[in-house]
């Protein structure tokens, strides 16, 4: 059996095919041991094949739990990672604080060698400079560096001297991150910065990795990358910076396998859960960014364009020294959890929610566990009584603060970006999202909500229907109109991922190839991203017209970066759910709104069938998910019990 596994703060979900019909299961995380959860999500599943989601590698980086990592660099330039680049985060805040270190100045080593920006040797790396590397690296690995980052001044046009250091360096036992292994571009900062992220993971990931491959013997083990496809588990251990955004790039790719089910192209998809909340907008295909900034550093591998804020059910709720009520971004994550959860008195969301009657104490978890609504008032009360107002009401701010920061998120990604909200169609999924959906949508006037069926577990189905990916990349400098030379140069990414899938023991039937060619006028410091075609360099022009308002015919046209993917042909593209024949009785239940309390019925999702209509307000609970249809919405369930609701 198949089995897609997405770990997350607060909830592991787990999504399988039997006989035919998608299942889902929702266990807690185990944030101290990961794997702990994949074991409680799986037990008693004839398992297979396993496709994973993991947030190991980016708590690991949040947290500053990675390796200790040496970083080797040409001789000069030590201090490249420190500098960084002159963009300031807030232009006129003098006391912004730098994010936490990665690596010690300590740990870092000069190397006698220079590569010219054409890739001719300037100053050759000797042997007994090799040498003479050797002996300080192990000096460091006797004081606990355990990974190395190598990154050589244009090294991705010539990489014979980062090639002799791994070489060397192997022989110590540690693992070697070198900068053309995993980013053969230019841009000095953000190719040391990626690579030193890949070694401050990798051993984090590996470890984890051999852990999982231990308790899941005879387990063909694959991890999800943050471009929306799957590596194989030795892989994700070697580039262990391609599963940042893991499990939130699987929600986005099932989003887009749901919508597309439905005959929907333009979503913006809304995911929210436990700790955080994600938003994409997808304009029939997935965006892709290389410009992604983890905690204050760039990582610029293909990553899906996602933005993160820190509001999620688990979110706290707080006063500052203003006075002011503020929501997260700390979250009370799966442990403690909410106070509801019965092991604290944190205020969050899901509390607020909670006290305001929009969540039943009894249904959570299809009603295997119980919320403790008398620990939720008695955590609100604690804001209420700093803010002098009432339980209902503060419980209600909450969850108006929380929908400004997660509107602000959506503005960003749509408004902020010249796309018109009202064109889209809100996507909504993760365990919480279901209760703020609508009045996000009354917010930026998104005419449609669209939440499926597996709304709490979308990223588990994204892992299940995704395909493997793999992506190559070279910087080559090719003026655009220099045709014959863009064409070998093709064929030689050609070649590279053609022996990758040769070594892998991959038939090349099985995928469709996708290349790209980062364009920009001569003299520009940014790049567009354009499919490769006949006729690329119209379609730079058309796109650069698009998104500048302006051409530059009388200028040179660069083709900067070569971009080849190799991506898994699309999995069955139907799929049928699990459908509960438990009849259950259609009750009323009191919801505190603006207005005060009023009376709203209760339907079960899985009493719905296929044409039902649906009309605010109204609240619709399942097993690991609630959804809260205001007044002024109307609505119908369409295939897969699929809620489709209009304003």
């Amino acid at each position: 059996m198949k089995v897609a596994v997405d770990t997350g703060g607060t909830f592991t979900d787990v999504i399988f095919l039997e006989n035919g019909v998608l299942k889902a299961r929702k266990v807690f995380s185990t944030p101290k041991e990961p794997y702990q959860a994949i074991l409680n999500g799986i037990k008693g599943l004839p398992l297979g094949v396993l496709v994973h989601g993991s947030t190991v590698g980016t708590n690991a980086f949040l947290e500053r739990k990675g390796a200790e990592v040496c970083f080797i660099t040409t001789s000069g330039f030590e201090d490249i990672f420190f500098i960084g680049r002159q963009a300031r985060p807030k232009l006129y805040d003098f006391f912004v604080e730098k994010p936490l270190p990665v690596i010690k100045e300590e740990n870092v080593i000069g190397a006698r060698e220079r590569i010219d920006s054409e890739g001719k040797v300037l100053f050759p790396l000797e042997k007994s400079e090799v040498k003479a590397l050797q002996e300080r690296v192990k000096i460091l690995k006797e004081k606990g560096v355990n990974s190395v980052a190598v990154c050589f001044l244009h090294s991705y046009l010539n990489p014979s001297h980062e090639y002799m250091v791994k070489e060397s360096l192997e022989k110590l036992g540690l693992p070697v991150s070198i900068s053309f292994e995993i980013l053969p571009e230019f841009r000095e900062y953000e190719r040391a910065s990626t690579t030193i992220i890949n070694a401050y993971l990798s051993p984090v990931m590996g470890n984890y990795i051999g852990i999982l491959k231990e308790k899941l013997k005879g387990v063909v083990i694959y991890i999800q990358q943050s471009s929306g496809g799957w590596l194989s588990a030795d892989e994700a251990g070697k580039f262990a910076c391609h599963t940042i955004l893991s499990g939130p790039a699987g929600g986005v790719y099932g989003a887009f396998v749901w919508a597309k089910s439905l005959g929907i192209n333009k979503i913006i998809t809304f995911d929210m859960g436990g700790t955080s909340t994600d938003v994409c907008l997808v304009d029939g295909r997935i965006p892709f960014t290389k410009e992604y900034v983890i905690d204050g550093y760039p990582l610029s591998i293909p990553v899906i364009d996602i933005h993160t804020v820190g509001a999620g059910g688990g979110s706290i709720a707080w006063i500052d020294r203003g006075g002011a009520l503020k929501v997260g971004p700390q979250s009370a994550g799966a442990d403690p959890g909410p106070a509801c959860y019965g092991k604290s008195f944190l205020p969050t969301v899901t509390d607020a929610n909670l006290v305001l009657g929009r969540l039943l104490p009894d249904k959570f978890l299809g009603g295997t566990h119980t919320l403790q609504k008398d620990r939720s008032e008695k955590a609100i009360y604690s804001i209420a009584k700093e803010l002098q107002t009432d339980i209902e009401k503060t419980a209600l701010g909450i969850i108006s603060i929380a929908n400004v920061n997660m509107g602000r998120a959506l503005r960003k990604v749509s408004l902020e970006r010249g796309f018109d909200p009202r064109d889209f169609a809100l996507f909504c999924f993760g365990g919480a999202g279901g209760l703020h959906a609508c009045e996000l949508a009354k917010e930026l006037n998104i005419k449609t909500v669209v939440i499926p069926k597996l709304a709490s577990s979308l990223s588990a189905f994204g892992l299940f229907f995704a395909p493997p990916l793999k992506d190559f990349s070279r910087t080559v400098w090719i003026n655009a109109k220099d045709k014959e030379k863009l064409l070998s140069a093709l064929q030689d990414l050609k070649k590279q991922a053609e022996s990758y899938l040769k070594s892998s023991g991959l038939s090349k039937e099985d995928f469709i190839e996708e290349v790209f060619l980062d364009m920009r006028y001569k003299g520009q410091g940014f790049e567009l991203s354009i499919p490769f075609s006949e006729d690329y360099i119209t379609a730079f022009e058309k796109e650069h017209e698009k998104q500048f308002s302006y051409t530059y015919s009388e200028c040179d046209i660069e083709i900067v970066t070569l971009r080849f993917r190799l991506k898994g042909k699309e999995l069955m593209a139907s799929w049928r759910l699990e459908m509960n024949s438990k009849s259950a009785e259609t009750f009323t239940t009191k919801i505190f709104t603006e207005k005060g309390w009023i009376e709203v019925e209760v339907v079960e999702w899985d009493e719905l069938k296929e044409g039902d209509k649906l009309s605010g307000p109204l609240l619709i609970t399942e097993k690991f998910t609630t959804v809260w249809i205001p007044a002024g919405f109307k609505g119908e369930v369409r295939e897969n019990l699929t809620l489709v609701l209009r304003q």
